[in-house]
């Protein structure tokens, strides 16, 4: 169960950090260039709600599901894709999209083929939004991926609330503009994943960094037509993922369960049980991809400082937050 993975604050780098919300309040920080605390102040949630009640509530949803699963798979990845996709249709050139609004309840984003499958996580998060009604679900759907990142051994995500729910998808994007998983050839791909990053305003090394949060979760034949988890702790967040992509052999799926395979074309080790996506072998085909992909795989540390700092920058994509008072910030 997931309550095995509810890590407390380590002395290891950024996860020595205090618990964010542990007293009602949201925490803000202020960090050196190497991602060291030197300032943390107290600053009361806008929606007057407790999020560490908040984070209890969510963590008790992904140990009652865990305990209806037999397969070792969990909530947690699925509510850091629901938080990422919440957040991934942001366009910096008009300042469209982003987690603000909860647009994802709403077609056409509830419809984007990207999004098959997240149903689950928003259905599992209503007693939670119901239990805190003054929480938007943007920042609930936000929060949970936080929550299951931190929860299971990652780092601290900078967060705060103040995010907005709107009435309609009338705003989304007329069409799916999330990333997919292959392009038809890796040279497409690439470039597919620099346009789809580069709009959100990312850098080649934080297209890396996020692409590590695939260390937890798993592919759903009936969701996305991919099968299997990307490492053997898919419960655990670490850098096992970037580890795995240069150290194993990865091969084209042929078969599955003895039958042949007729999804859609992915990757498999020599097991057969963990898989990789054509977007993810994408990563050591570009020198600039791969040159991140073997710094994280060789330093957790950095990988959780970088990934960090670019996921609580993909959460607030788009968000009206007032600039009067920054309430992080890095150097």
């Amino acid at each position: 169960m997931f309550n095995a993975f509810r890590h407390t604050a380590s002395t290891r780098g950024i996860q020595s950090f205090a618990p964010m919300a542990a007293t009602g309040f949201a925490l803000s920080y202020y960090y050196t260039q190497d991602f060291q605390v030197v300032h943390a102040k107290e600053e009361t949630s806008k929606s007057g709600v407790d999020l560490k009640k908040v984070r209890e509530a969510i963590l008790d949803v992904i140990d009652a599901d865990a305990e209806k699963r037999s397969d070792g798979s969990s909530l947690a990845g699925t509510f850091i894709r629901l938080a990422w996709h919440s957040s991934g249709t942001y366009n910096a050139k008009d300042n469209t999209g982003g987690s603000n609004g909860a647009r994802q309840r709403f077609d056409p984003e509830a419809s984007f083929g990207n999004n098959a499958g997240l149903h689950v996580a928003r259905k599992a998060l209503e007693p939670i939004k119901a239990k805190f009604p003054n929480l938007s679900y943007a920042d609930l759907y936000t929060y949970s991926g936080v929550v299951a990142v931190e929860e299971a051994g990652g780092p601290t995500i900078p967060f705060r609330t103040g995010r907005q729910d709107f009435d309609s998808g009338e705003t989304s994007p007329k069409t799916d503009v999330l990333p997919n998983a292959d392009m038809g050839s890796r040279v497409h791909t690439v470039q597919h994943l620099r346009d789809i990053f580069y709009r959100m305003g990312f850098t080649d090394q934080e297209i890396v960094a996020l692409s590590g949060a695939h260390a937890m979760g798993r592919c759903y034949t009936d969701r996305s037509g991919y099968w299997g988890p990307w490492t053997n702790a898919e419960t655990t967040f670490s850098n096992e993922y970037f580890r795995l992509l240069v150290e194993e052999r990865w091969s084209p799926k042929l078969t599955h369960n003895g039958k042949p395979w007729t999804g859609p074309d992915q990757y498999e080790d020599a097991t057969g049980q963990l898989m990789m996506l054509p977007s993810d072998m994408a990563l050591l085909a570009d020198p600039e991809f791969k040159k991140w992909v073997e710094i994280y795989a060789k330093d957790s540390d950095r990988f959780y400082t970088d990934f960090s700092k670019a996921f609580a920058k993909l959460l607030e994509l788009g968000v009206p937050f007032p600039a009067t008072k920054p309430w992080y910030q890095f150097w």
